[in-house]
């Protein structure tokens, strides 16, 4: 007879601290953090998380947590997870791990979640150059759709996803993350002249012991030092998966995964009712506590049967998807596009990410003539369910990128015409914008 329902193997209290809960939780990636369940092929099971900040940033309307809001400590993640096949033989590296998300949402009695932009001087974004303070909108929960008192006159259903999910990488893989992330960060602002133009965090997030959870290594020992003087930030994507932020990882997607270290230790979290594809503003999703319900299954020698490494070693792979049956659907989109001169009207080859900042600039500018301020318009191009696209990446020297925005989300009709003037929820803007502000 089958088994009916899943079987939690994280649970989170969210009254308590990340260190506080029954499984600690970690922040960080590095092959000797412990698994914390075992779990086998085929089981379907539940992972519990918090909210990237590990409950930091709060219900209040003030954006003063935002703006102090410690950085070192994200992404809060539950697991690590070990995963064994029909035999009790754990998933060896080299395989591939495919796991289906089942089922996914807020947890119960925590329905709510935030967007925010990080201050200039503690993360930046996206558009840091344009938008430097902290904000922040609170949004509610309404079964599938969310609504915000601070950016009011829209209404969407969410496309829930985790923004991390991930497998824990080997130390060679480890090894090669830090070094190659230190010369960006160390070599970048003389190389990379997309430094120029987008004016935003640091350059890269190299270990450090500050804020660092590492699960069940008891901090203090000679072994929490060690790791935690090696252990990769969670901030950027890479090989493992990690934080892609790929919105469309929703109900009854598969994520196909390379196994780098035994036993896979799958570790997840980072939770989003609904993102924006590029989340924008940095902390940019409606960030939230969640659950997952999934069922793994072990590919053996995957990565070499279906994964072509793009670098010098078998590590330098990449994740592969399939999306779920489950989204919202629409079928009106106000399309704005962006081509890559920048805001000074310099000309880039081919960039597609100063071709998307216009995009964005573009659509930010155009919904403020309908009663938004620019910043409710940045945080609504980060979270709601808008599609970018590049759209064209061979015709020199402009890469052109395109942002399409649902129009059923708005309670206006926000179509350029010829006759109407455009109107918007303009009351009580003053209030709105303090709210929001420091």
């Amino acid at each position: 007879m089958a088994c009916v329902g899943s079987r939690v193997v994280v649970d989170i209290d969210v009254k308590k601290k990340p260190w506080e809960q029954k499984l600690k939780l970690h922040n960080r990636w590095h092959p000797h953090i412990p698994s914390v369940a075992e779990v086998s092929v085929g089981e379907l099971v539940r992972v519990e998380m918090m909210d990237f900040s590990g409950g930091g940033i709060t219900h209040t309307y003030s954006a003063e947590d935002i703006k102090n809001a410690n950085l070192s400590i994200v992404h809060y993640l539950s697991g690590p997870i070990r995963v064994l096949d029909e035999g009790g033989i754990p998933a060896m590296p080299g395989d591939l791990l495919a796991v289906e998300i089942c089922n996914l949402g807020p947890l119960l009695g925590d329905e709510w979640g935030y967007t925010a932009t990080f201050d200039r001087e503690n993360g930046g974004g996206f558009l840091t150059d344009h938008f430097p303070c902290a904000t922040k909108a609170i949004w509610y929960f309404e079964g599938i759709y969310a609504y915000s008192p601070h950016i009011p006159g829209v209404r969407f259903p969410g496309l829930t996803h985790p923004g991390i999910i991930g497998t824990a990488p080997s130390m060679e893989l480890l090894n090669i993350w830090n070094e190659r992330e230190r010369q960006v960060e160390e070599n970048g602002l003389q190389t990379l002249k997309l430094c120029e133009v987008l004016h935003s965090r640091p350059l890269a997030n190299l270990p450090t012991p500050r804020g660092c959870l590492l699960g069940m290594v008891k901090e203090g020992t000679p072994e929490w030092e060690k790791i935690a003087r090696e252990a990769a930030r969670t901030i950027p994507g890479r090989e493992n998966g990690g934080n892609c932020d790929i919105k469309n990882l929703s109900r009854g997607s598969k994520i196909y995964l390379p196994v780098f270290v035994e036993g896979a230790n799958l570790s997840t979290g980072d939770m989003h009712f609904s993102q924006g594809d590029g989340e924008v503003s940095f902390c940019g999703a409606i960030e939230m506590s969640g659950f997952l319900e999934l069922k793994c299954e072990i590919i053996r020698d995957g990565m070499k049967k279906y994964l072509t490494p793009m670098g010098p070693t078998p590590l330098h792979v990449n994740p592969i998807f399939e999306i779920g049956p489950v989204e919202p659907r629409f079928s009106e989109w106000l399309v704005f596009e962006g081509i890559s001169v920048d805001e000074s009207g310099r000309q880039h080859y081919l960039d597609a990410s100063v071709a998307y900042k216009r995009a964005v600039l573009n659509a930010i500018d155009y919904l403020a003539k309908f009663g938004y301020s620019k910043e409710q318009a940045y945080l609504l191009l980060s979270c709601c369910p808008c599609e970018g696209r590049i759209s064209g990446i061979v015709d020199s020297p402009n890469a052109v990128a395109t942002l399409a925005i649902p129009t059923a989300i708005f309670d206006q009709d926000i179509r350029p015409k010829s006759s109407k003037v455009p109107v918007g929820p303009n009351a009580g803007e003053e209030t709105r914008r303090s709210e929001m502000h420091l």
